[in-house]
């Protein structure tokens, strides 16, 4: 079993940046990968970003590339999400999850661990 916690998130005003945490515990190895999702209300939970904990190659939805970075800290089994350059449509609750899996994945149906959530709220 793993399990996930998020922390981080809070209201900030455009333009500016929080930094997400995903601490894991559990029986979390370097084939694991982590990916950073979010959901605003009423819509579908949205890829975010991801990264492969044993090469940490990443990849990111194209509405936050170049804003956005994820990245590890395999020591403390953490997994971070810097965003930068906050808009608006940014604000969702966001969640953190893992697989364990040798690919990339970018759907919230092939992730199997997910933490509660944390809000993310960009205001004008």
């Amino acid at each position: 079993q793993v399990q996930l916690v998020e922390s981080g998130g809070g209201l900030v005003q455009a333009g500016g940046s929080l930094r997400l945490s995903c601490a894991a515990s559990g029986r979390i190895v370097s084939d694991y990968v982590m990916g950073w999702f979010r959901q605003a209300p009423g819509q579908e939970r949205e890829f975010v970003a991801q990264i492969r904990l044993s090469s940490g190659s990443t990849a990111y939805a194209d509405s936050v590339k170049g804003r956005f970075t994820i990245s590890r800290d395999n020591a403390k089994n953490t997994v971070y999400l810097q965003m930068n350059s906050l808009k608006q449509e940014d604000t969702a609750v966001y969640y953190c999850a893992a697989v364990l899996g040798v690919q990339d994945y970018y759907t919230a149906d092939e992730y199997k661990y997910w933490g509660q959530g944390t809000q993310v709220t960009v205001s004008s």
